[in-house]
């Protein structure tokens, strides 16, 4: 696949937007009085899986090891900006005013920071004369042909590997127990900013997480909850489950009571 990108400038993936932040980004965005949020999944990990399974490998890299019960996890956490409408960041004119310091995940934009995600335009907020023939090379063959994104998509992936255990000592700091069953949804967790931002700088500071909290699923799920609960995990229904500071965002149909909203995150 061949694909050409220019941007176009109409600031449309500049708005409502779940934001993955490096650690670094997480603490200059709280310093600037902007909402952080922090998005939690886990995997049931009772083995560790054949060297060659590269989406295991890829999952292994990104989460920190932990219990459910007595089943082995493990957690992945995403740090997030959240804000509806447009970026605190986006001018009228359509410019970013932190442009020289914009978190890395912008600076990759269109390109997709997760291996096993292709790029497709029709996924992309921008307007179809974004991806016309002609404008700067972006894919060929399927790879990344523009050096500068294929460094920062490195840079992405490598600093989401090398801040695991900064985000285990995070969550220990905070308190923090509760996952969505992976590809199920997330667990969001909305921390008081102060706190957080406190938090953050404890945690990277932390040269060995204690990791002894035991996690809890939770799903809307009944099938999930049932299958969780086989093989001794802790699981919770989303309408036995409830918290002032975190909600349950799911991807599929609420078979529970109540309702469950739905979101995703770019890469």
């Amino acid at each position: 696949m061949n694909i050409d990108f220019g941007c176009t400038m109409c600031g449309k993936c500049c708005h409502d937007l779940r934001l993955p932040l490096t650690v670094a980004e997480a603490i200059t965005w709280l310093k600037r009085g902007h909402q952080v949020q922090l998005f939690l999944e886990a995997i049931p990990w009772p083995e560790e899986p054949a060297h060659d399974n590269l989406i295991a490998t890829h999952k292994r890299r990104r989460s920190f090891p932990a219990l459910s019960g007595s089943l082995p996890i493990r957690v992945v956490a995403v740090i997030v900006a959240a804000f509806d409408g447009p970026c605190p960041n986006l001018g009228e004119d359509m410019q970013c005013s932190a442009y020289e310091s914009r978190p890395l995940v912008c600076r990759v934009y269109p390109a997709e920071i997760n291996p096993f995600i292709p790029l497709s335009p029709d996924q992309k907020a921008c307007p179809p004369e974004a991806w016309m023939h002609g404008t700067s090379p972006l894919l060929r063959q399927g790879q990344i042909v523009d050096a500068q994104i294929a460094a920062l998509i490195a840079e992405s992936r490598n600093t989401d590997a090398a801040e695991v255990d900064v985000k285990a000592a995070l969550c220990e700091t905070l308190g923090i127990a509760t996952a969505a069953l992976g590809n199920e949804g997330f667990v969001v967790h909305s921390p008081d900013a102060s706190a957080l931002l406190s938090a953050l700088e404890s945690a990277r500071a932390t040269v060995a997480p204690m990791r002894s909290a035991s996690w809890r699923f939770v799903s809307n799920r009944s099938a999930t909850v049932d299958a969780l609960r086989s093989v001794d995990a802790v699981a919770s229904e989303t309408s036995a489950w409830e918290t002032e500071s975190a909600e349950f965002l799911g991807f599929f149909a609420d078979d529970l009571m109540g309702s469950a909203g739905h979101v995703s995150l770019p890469n």
